[in-house]
């Protein structure tokens, strides 16, 4: 599946254009991930990166089958991420066999179905990442998980993140997914973005997670429903 979205001046932020496709299930049968109109949001810029290097960017589902195949470039990604200050549930420095380990582990519930691996990708150059988790419990159907939402350092600020965020919207749709939950650090800007896009905090759980000197940081729990 591919989605395709024009480059966009820095007025428009996070904005996510486009029109959703008349049929879901058409569009899951294809693999694609229609995009959604979204309000406009006025976002800093991150990086001194020309707009113009940025032509379009694509979102795709990567499979169990197609996960060697992205295996270089997301453990580039993952470990420019954890080293650049944003954990990800990892220590920096994080080593090349570590975070290949992580990755090659997702295979098993690629296969089974119960999560969904997207990337984004500038000129074929993958620059970001997300993960859907369908919660495996017969009382919980209609529930999912956000995990490992991360975009190239030299490219934030540009509308990926939101973009990823809005396909896996998207995707959980498609599975009859209704009720999003998350964890993201308190006080990142990760929070503020996920909240200019409609999710609530249940809230904040201190000393959640440490630092490389043991340091302690809050992260607090969010929640959207689609269905609302």
């Amino acid at each position: 599946m591919r989605q395709r979205i024009a480059n966009m001046p820095r007025a428009l932020g996070h904005g996510h254009p486009g029109q959703r496709c008349a049929s879901m299930s058409q569009a899951c049968a294809k693999g694609r991930y229609p995009s959604v109109s979204r309000p406009l949001i006025e976002e800093p810029v991150l990086s001194n990166m020309s707009l113009s290097k940025m032509s379009s960017i694509s979102i795709r589902s990567v499979k169990a089958a197609d996960l060697q195949e992205a295996l270089a470039p997301l453990v580039g990604l993952l470990i420019d991420t954890v080293d650049g200050g944003h954990s990800m549930g990892f220590l920096p420095p994080l080593t090349r066999a570590k975070a290949r380990r992580y990755w090659l582990s997702l295979r098993r519930d690629l296969q089974a179905g119960s999560r969904v691996l997207l990337v984004a990708s500038s000129d074929d150059k993958i620059v970001g990442t997300g993960q859907l988790v369908l919660s495996p419990w017969s009382n919980s159907p209609h529930r999912a998980e956000l995990h490992k939402v991360f975009v190239d350092r030299s490219l934030r600020g540009r509308g990926i993140g939101r973009t990823l965020i809005a396909s896996l919207h998207d995707a959980a749709r498609e599975r009859g997914r209704s009720l999003l939950v998350l964890n993201t650090r308190h006080g990142e800007p990760a929070q503020a973005l996920y909240r200019r896009l409609g999710y609530r905090e249940v809230g904040i759980l201190p000393g959640w997670t440490l630092g490389p000197a043991g340091q302690r940081y809050a992260h607090v729990t969010m929640y959207q429903d689609l269905s609302a």
